[in-house]
């Protein structure tokens, strides 16, 4: 079985995952946003009182309050990392991004292995595949274990809402496309976790999402 636990992290509010195989305690950790000793000991203990391994260290997208964990992650538990080459100016401007906002931080690592459409991880017995989203940046990716009904949707689909485009490399035509092209073709009850806020279903958000509703009559 597929366990799921949400922290939100920093001052974004943002959504970190870790996905775990309950029989072979093998884990992801998704958009590590800890940004202090005290996050980083929140997310310790829990991998420690579940004696996980973190097989995988994966990004959606690299704004800053997605990658502030990455090197705390990397340095603690040496998993095999994951981002999209389209986002890595990102990664590169991480420190200037985070001074913008008031705040300094070390230089973010740069991933070793690159996301793709092709691409399938494992962890004990449940398969992850990639869907290539961008629009809220150029190299979104959300991921989706079909078997369970699950997708990690970053900051694409939200309950409610949809990713901001107002931000570096944002587009707002190229974002709705993704939803409707990639999410929306999911079955209506795959159930979506978001990188901020509250999770919902696919089909709850072709019915009542505002945003989308909107911008079908443009």
């Amino acid at each position: 079985m597929l366990v799921i636990k949400s922290f939100s992290f920093n001052m974004f509010s943002e959504n970190t995952f870790v996905v775990w195989d309950e029989g072979s305690k093998e884990s992801i950790i998704v958009d590590p946003g800890c940004s202090t000793p005290e996050e980083e000991s929140r997310l310790e203990e829990y991998i420690f009182g579940n004696q996980l391994h973190i097989k995988y260290l994966l990004l959606t997208h690299c704004h800053i309050d997605h990658i502030l964990g990455c090197d705390f992650i990397i340095e603690k538990y040496k998993p095999e990392y994951y981002a999209s080459k389209e986002d890595l100016f990102l990664i590169k401007q991480a420190v200037a991004l985070a001074a913008g906002f008031g705040f300094q931080i070390k230089p973010i690592p740069e991933p070793e292995n690159f996301l793709s459409e092709d691409l399938q991880l494992k962890i004990g017995t449940s398969i992850l595949t990639f869907l290539f989203t961008p629009g809220h940046t150029p190299g979104e990716y959300c991921i989706y274990f079909k078997k369970e009904a699950i997708c990690l949707t970053g900051d694409v689909l939200f309950k409610n809402s949809i990713g901001r485009t107002d931000l570096w490399g944002g587009n707002y035509n190229t974002l709705i496309t993704s939803i409707k092209t990639k999410l929306f073709a999911l079955p209506d009850n795959v159930k979506i976790y978001p990188g901020h806020g509250e999770s919902s279903e696919i089909g709850t958000e072709k019915n009542f999402n505002p945003f989308l509703h909107e911008s079908s009559k443009k």
